[in-house]
């Protein structure tokens, strides 16, 4: 199998497993991507997923051998949905980037909600070298994590940068050595999977909505879900564990 799933309590670990090919994605890999992704959003026991790699590579992007000539023949839109594009997760992804995030590799981070990159990690979209653009969303995300300029300026020259480049400018959340990128991963995983999943899914969706709308446009989305959420199992559980002084139990979604 090219992309493993196990599960971890309430934590899914979704990894990239073609090592050989530092974990690029050919046509199997993005299915198998995408129905990853799909059981762990169906699945009600899990309230986040990490999503890694094998060996040296978090993920080289797209397979030039295989993907690459079947876009050119068939188009973008026609590859299997991912969360790069086409299919949506309302559950909370962290990327734990170990070694190259490159192209595609980069971009599938960009979509995950938490990055958090190991210290060996590079990143960059060489795309510009081979003639083409990074179109799996790098060129509209990535501007929007870092700002037009520096967007630009990757993007263009299609150099990589390091793990503490790439945090410096707000492109992963955090760095840490090697040997500890799974167990920050996890913790900050299980930091969020205690927490209520009505709570954390609406959070994310006031988040992912509310960014590209103009400012009283998203206060809107932001009342209307603050509402949803004054309506859930989870805020009712939460105000008695106040009262009561102790931890609030958390409901399954």
């Amino acid at each position: 199998m090219t992309i493993d799933f196990i599960t971890h309590g309430a934590v899914a670990i979704i990894t990239l497993n073609r090592p050989e090919a530092y974990n690029a994605l050919d046509l199997a890999s993005l299915r198998g991507l995408s129905d990853a992704v799909a059981r762990f959003e169906s699945d009600g026991n899990l309230q986040v997923a990490i999503i890694t790699g094998t060996g040296k590579a978090f993920c080289a992007g797209a397979d030039i051998d295989e993907t690459l000539p079947y876009m050119k023949e068939h188009g973008t839109k026609t590859l299997p949905p991912t969360i790069m594009r086409g299919q949506n997760c309302s559950k909370p992804l962290i990327a734990a980037i170990n070694g190259l995030a490159l192209g595609g590799g980069l971009e599938l981070a960009f979509a995950c909600d938490i990055r958090i990159a190991a210290a060996s990690a590079r990143l960059g979209f060489p795309e510009i070298g081979l003639g083409l653009i990074p179109g799996w969303g790098g060129t509209q995300r990535l501007a929007r994590l870092v700002g037009l300029g520096r967007a630009s300026e990757m993007i263009l020259t299609g150099h990589a940068i390091n793990a503490s480049g790439a945090e410096r400018i707000g492109l992963v959340n955090k760095v840490v050595p090697d040997s500890e990128l799974m167990t920050s991963a996890f913790e900050m995983a299980h930091a969020i999977a205690e927490k209520s999943p009505e709570a954390v899914r609406i959070a994310k969706e006031a988040l992912r909505k509310g960014f590209d709308l103009p400012l009283n446009e998203a206060l809107d989305l932001e009342a209307g879900l603050e509402d949803a959420a004054l309506h859930t199992a989870g805020f009712e559980e939460g105000m008695l564990a106040y009262r009561e002084k102790r931890r609030a139990h958390k409901n399954k979604s």
